[in-house]
């Protein structure tokens, strides 16, 4: 059998580079696109930023006022209103490009895939690389966008090539150098650990994946538990079984709400929830469903999110059980809440038919 050969694509920028190709102006500047709060005026915080703008320190979750201190010397510095029906729009129309070149192909999010090319490239590195730069030629002439490509046998060390050579990169890294490749990488480029767990390894002298591999799986264990444990190990030697497969499309109906104001306040959050599930409910009966799993979702101050969710006992309609449910998981989520909620939503999933209802509508 010959050895997989996966493609982790990343568009640089993504957000920014789609207002760049709106206005061509555009790339000579520093570009902040924002997603301003319903507060007014500089109330809101930086989505993504192109690379002109990154060199002055602005970075996603950053607020815009503090951005537009940074670049406030800056002439021209364009601080744009997200747009993701026009994001969205370019995001399908790249994902078809990538479709083409693909055995088999994963959609991650708007602006990243990955896919399986070993029968397409022969389980060759080099055809692989030639198919990677005619990708990125076409993406380049058909949207006037550039990506950066990983190539490895595993998704894991694909994901973290992409990210190796940036904007407009391409990255390949064969079976037998997959180690030597990782050695010199920081720990926390791996994909899921966060500073904290960076931080954690850094005390203890381990700052680069090659330090890390000094750790065997039983210390690991007792710092992290099996399941997570067992995925540092892996990550650490660059391996990963996980196969590139189709994502069956995401069926829910959900909502989301900026608040007035940022906060962990569960009375505050509580009354916010009950507006919520009540608009939500008019979409279900609307729709003649009934819903299994409801999940309650935080965009924090830094713009991350976090999600709880919780599995029926049975499938239902009842708002007063949606109501409970979200109460009962903002409960659970406010223990360890340290950031303030500045956005917060509602899905439910598992959806079922009532009578005379046989077809689904997507709602994002």
């Amino acid at each position: 059998m010959s050895e997989r050969i996966i493609f982790h694509i990343d568009f640089d920028y993504f957000f920014a580079q789609c207002e760049e190709i709106r206005n061509q102006t555009l790339k000579t500047k520093p570009v902040c696109v924002c997603i301003f709060s319903d507060r007014g005026g500089d109330s809101g915080a930086i989505a993504t930023a192109n690379y002109i703008a990154r060199k002055y320190g602005v970075k996603s979750g950053m607020p815009i006022k503090f951005a537009k201190a940074r670049l406030g010397e800056i002439p021209d510095s364009a601080f744009l209103p997200a747009d993701f029906p026009y994001y969205s729009d370019i995001s399908q129309r790249a994902m078809e490009i990538m479709k083409t070149y693909a055995d088999v192909f994963e959609y991650v999010g708007r602006d990243e895939a990955y896919l399986d090319v070993t029968k397409r490239t022969q389980g060759s590195f080099t055809n692989a690389t030639h198919i990677a730069q005619q990708l990125k030629n076409q993406i380049r002439m058909d949207l006037k966008m550039t990506c950066t490509v990983g190539i490895s046998n595993n998704k894991l060390v694909s994901k973290i090539a992409s990210s190796f050579r940036k904007p407009d990169g391409l990255t390949v890294v064969e079976p037998q150098n997959v180690e030597s490749f990782l050695d010199e990488l920081k720990v926390g480029d791996i994909p899921g650990i966060g500073k904290v767990t960076e931080e954690k390894f850094s005390e203890m002298n381990l700052k680069t994946i090659q330090d890390l591999r000094k750790l065997d799986v039983f210390t690991l264990n007792k710092m992290f538990g099996r399941k997570i444990s067992s995925y540092i190990y892996n990550a650490a030697r660059g391996i990963d079984d996980d196969p590139v497969a189709e994502r069956a499309p995401t069926i829910q109906y959900s909502r989301i709400i900026t608040l007035k104001h940022d906060s962990k306040d569960f009375d505050f959050l509580s009354e916010s929830i009950d507006e919520i599930c009540a608009d939500l409910h008019q979409t279900i009966l609307k729709h003649k469903k009934m819903f299994r799993s409801v999940g309650i979702q935080f965009v924090q101050s830094d713009l991350s999110n976090k999600t709880k969710s919780k599995m029926l006992r049975n499938p239902t309609t009842s708002i007063d059980e949606l109501k409970k449910t979200c109460i009962q998981l903002l409960k659970e989520a406010l223990v360890d809440q340290t950031l303030e909620t500045r956005r917060l939503g509602v899905k439910v999933s598992e959806l079922s038919d009532m009578e005379g209802q046989s077809s689904i509508t997507n709602f994002f």
